[in-house]
């Protein structure tokens, strides 16, 4: 109201300034009394010292007398715009709709065109104002709204669940954080991967070549030993999550030959068939570090979900806003093209009172000033709307290449109003029961849970029971005997399967050296070598069950004729375990910090709800305040109005109702949208915008 009077007294004294330029044209000042009002012309409508005078015809308007003339002389009243009035204390032209001021001195009239002063007695003839040929103006065009990026003619319309629709499907945000939730579900497939079964195959050769360094080693006549192994193990190994044992199921394979003279098998197959088993029986038994980081990430993938639950919330709750204030600035620029048209008219009509000489010129230029303001207010508005576009567009667009962004949007849904008042406490149960934030406490609190109990776990003796069974199978080639009978340059080898009685080297076998000196002294008499027998060797030394190939020794596996068995107990007792105390009571200093942290958080949301739920009463109540301010603002300009057409209101007063007017309607709309937004701020604060939304999240299930 300060404002609007400021204003109202820039716009008098301006008019004064100007209107006082006008007299100079009067060949005549001499100031007149003020005409008496008319009862009849008095405006019981508006405030006192606002009275207009009405114009008196100038067939009726009274000749006074001066009170400075001498007495006998008539003086009219000095000729001014049309609109004005001539006060009696000076020559200074008033405004339509105000009063004369009072504390004006009386000054002598005097003759503008001469520059001398009138002589008592004599008539001076006034003469009409110098006024330029008032030639109509147009009424200029409304200003050019389009608005930068928007080159498609393909508007949207867009409702508020299409909009939540398409920032679920499309926001980035939302897909960040739903990939969180994948990633924490991949993390918990890996982490469960180390209780799944695993098999090992590992074949493999070795050829092994040792000297020797005695004759008992069985080497040959080198000195040395080869062997050669070719293995064939596998083994299949789990770990059980229930009671932390493990166990391993082994089945290995093996087939040697060897050059040593001491084996009575060659080759030799061998096999191992058999298990062990370790199952903690203190430390490790109820939880061990794989079922700790299991169950730990149990908890972190129920808080990603958390996460992503508030993100989608608060992806809602901007869509929400970001359309409302859309709406708001669609409907401000329509309001304010609305009061610009207005305007518009107005000067149309204050032209064609221009053109039919009605009133002066000069009329012009207050209008146009309004003109021009309101054509500014309009393009802020247009403003204002590309960028609560825009911020919506961010919201439900994914690719900013995409055709939408040149695309006007058009919200087709209206701003919606409850009178009645929030339920503060029913909105606190809420929010305690389904805010995310403090869903991620309580799951961190379990974490916090799943660290005592491992490290308390740790600060215990390892008791490990440990146990093997197994069984075994050989068989093999049994080893004959073969070789040759040296005696000069002849060799005897054998090719039936009998070999020599006395056989090898002379100078290593004390057999063949004799044979070998018998046959030199026989040569010496002219006779013949002596003949040696042959022999079939015998093998009673290595058992039947024994000679065979690989079948028999997996025979003699299944046989269980051979076998091991093992179980014990392995203790292990630290003397301090400090690294297991202090992990526990670090974990204990973080259950005091999650505790106090909760505390914090409780009091955040609280303060937060309650602020909400008084944002909603506080907009509710501004809604009802602004429509009542609105409906009185129309009754006020329709009124104005009729006065302005009667001529008993100026074009200020209808400029300034219509400017009422427009910013009642501006609060009103502002109202109602700052009231849906207070709801959708309280929705967040509760975390019933997926309910209120008809969204539904699926809670990721552990597998």
């Amino acid at each position: 109201m300060l404002t609007n009077n400021v204003r109202l007294v820039l716009r008098v004294a301006a008019l004064l300034f100007l209107f006082s330029g006008a007299s100079i044209y009067a060949t005549a000042q001499t100031p007149t009394a003020t005409p008496p009002v008319n009862p009849s012309q008095q405006d019981a409508t508006r405030p006192p010292g606002t009275q207009t005078n009405q114009p008196v015809p100038e067939q009726a308007r009274p000749v006074t007398q001066d009170p400075t003339a001498p007495p006998g002389v008539q003086r009219t009243a000095p000729q001014a715009p049309p609109g004005t009035s001539i006060t009696p204390q000076s020559a200074t032209p008033v405004a339509p709709g105000t009063t004369s001021p009072t504390q004006a001195l009386p000054s002598t009239p005097t003759d503008t065109t001469s520059g001398s002063t009138p002589v008592p007695g004599d008539v001076q003839e006034p003469r009409e104002p110098n006024f330029p040929n008032a030639q109509p103006q147009p009424v200029p065009p409304l200003p050019d709204l389009t608005r930068i990026g928007i080159t498609s003619d393909q508007t949207i319309t867009l409702t508020l669940n299409e909009a939540i629709r398409r920032a679920l499907e499309n926001n980035n945000n939302i897909e960040i954080a739903r990939d969180d939730v994948r990633i924490a579900e991949t993390s918990l497939r890996s982490l469960q991967g180390i209780y799944e079964p695993v098999f090992n195959f590992t074949p493999q050769i070795n050829n092994l070549i040792q000297s020797q360094q005695s004759t008992l080693s069985g080497s040959t006549a080198a000195g040395t030993v080869a062997q050669t192994d070719f293995t064939v193990n596998s083994n299949v190994t789990k770990l059980f999550e229930p009671g932390g044992g493990n166990y391993q199921f082994f089945f290995n394979n093996n087939r040697r030959t060897t050059t040593s003279t001491f084996n009575t098998l060659n080759p030799v197959f061998s096999g191992s068939l058999g298990a062990t088993f370790t199952q903690p029986l203190w430390r490790d038994r109820s939880i061990d570090n794989n079922r700790r980081q299991i169950r730990i990430q149990r908890k972190r993938l129920e808080q990603s979900d958390a996460d992503f639950r508030r993100q989608t919330i608060d992806v809602i709750s901007q869509v929400q806003r970001a359309y409302w204030d859309l709406v708001f600035a669609l409907r401000d620029q329509q309001n304010k093209i609305a009061n610009l048209n207005l305007a518009r008219e107005n000067l149309r009509r204050i032209e064609a009172q221009i053109s039919a000489g009605a009133i002066a010129p000069l009329g012009r230029a207050e209008i146009q000033t309004e003109l021009s303001n309101r054509e500014s207010d309009l393009l802020i508005a247009s403003q204002s709307v590309s960028i609560t576009e825009n911020n919506l567009k961010q919201l439900i667009l994914r690719d900013p290449l995409s055709s939408d962004w040149s695309a006007p949007i058009m919200p087709t849904d209206e701003p919606t109003f409850d009178a009645a008042p929030v339920n503060l406490n029913d909105a606190l149960t809420e929010a305690r029961a389904n805010r995310p934030e403090l869903q991620r406490l309580r799951l961190q609190h379990d974490i916090n849970d799943i660290d005592l109990k491992y490290f308390k776990n740790q600060t215990r003796p390892r008791i490990d029971l440990q146990s093997t069974l197994a069984t075994t199978g050989l068989s093999g080639t049994p080893v004959v005997a073969t070789g040759s009978l040296t005696g000069g340059t002849t060799t005897i080898a054998n090719t039936t399967g009998q070999v020599p009685l006395i056989f090898g080297d002379p100078n290593t076998v004390a057999s063949a050296f004799l044979l070998s000196q018998i046959n030199q002294l026989r040569a010496a008499q002219g006779l013949g070598a002596a003949t040696v027998p042959l022999i079939t060797p015998q093998s009673s030394s290595v058992p039947t069950d024994l000679i065979g190939g690989y079948g028999r020794t997996l025979s003699n596996l299944f046989k269980f004729n051979t076998r091991n068995v093992v179980v014990g107990v392995a203790l292990q007792i630290p003397f301090h375990n400090k690294t297991a105390e202090a992990n526990l009571a670090g974990a204990r200093i973080q259950r005091s910090q999650l505790d106090a942290t909760t505390r914090v958080q409780e009091q955040s949301v609280e303060v937060e709800v309650r602020n909400a739920a008084q944002s909603v009463e506080t907009a509710r109540r501004r809604v009802l305040a602004a429509r009542s301010a609105r409906q009185n603002a129309e009754l006020q300009l329709t009124g104005e109005q009729r006065l302005y057409q009667v001529g008993r209101s100026t074009t200020f007063l209808l400029f300034q109702r219509e400017n009422e007017l427009a910013n009642a309607r501006n609060l009103e709309i502002r109202a109602e949208t700052d009231y849906n937004k207070a709801l959708a701020d309280l929705q967040r604060a509760t975390s019933t915008t997926l309910r209120a939304n008809n969204v539904i999240v699926e809670t990721p299930t552990a597998p």
